[in-house]
């Protein structure tokens, strides 16, 4: 088993920036065999939707037409940690978002909208 710890959410103002991350815990094995790590977001009412994900082997990234050239996912293997970068941050963006890891491809969990794992969540809100 893995668990998802997520932080760096907060309150921001429209154009500002915020940095998330995910650190991943739990047995070697576990860890070890995630390729597809990545973030999703919830508003208020709405579904859950896709934002970007991440293959930890290969760096290749998948991102939402609405979050692209935005934000942007990077690894730190080592630390077995991803981090979402989001800059010219919207009003629309504010949700709560969660981390997800995924022994499957970044690709299968942009389609499935699955995961094998998934964060607590955190809070990203952007003032007008």
């Amino acid at each position: 088993q893995a668990q998802l710890v997520e932080s760096g959410g907060g309150l921001v103002q429209a154009g500002g920036s915020l940095r998330l991350s995910c650190a991943a815990s739990g047995s070697t094995f576990s860890i070890f065999n995630i390729d597809g790590m990545g973030w999703f977001r919830q508003a208020p009412g709405k579904e859950r939707e896709f934002v970007g994900a991440i293959s930890r082997s290969s760096g290749v990234t998948y991102y939402a037409d609405s979050v692209k050239g935005r934000f942007t996912i990077s690894r730190d293997n080592a630390k077995n940690t991803v981090y979402l970068q989001m800059d010219s941050l919207k009003p629309e963006d504010t949700a709560v978002y969660y981390c997800a890891a995924s022994y499957s491809s970044p690709d299968y969990v942009m389609r499935t909208m699955t995961a094998d794992y998934w964060g607590q969540g955190t809070q990203v809100t952007v003032s007008s």
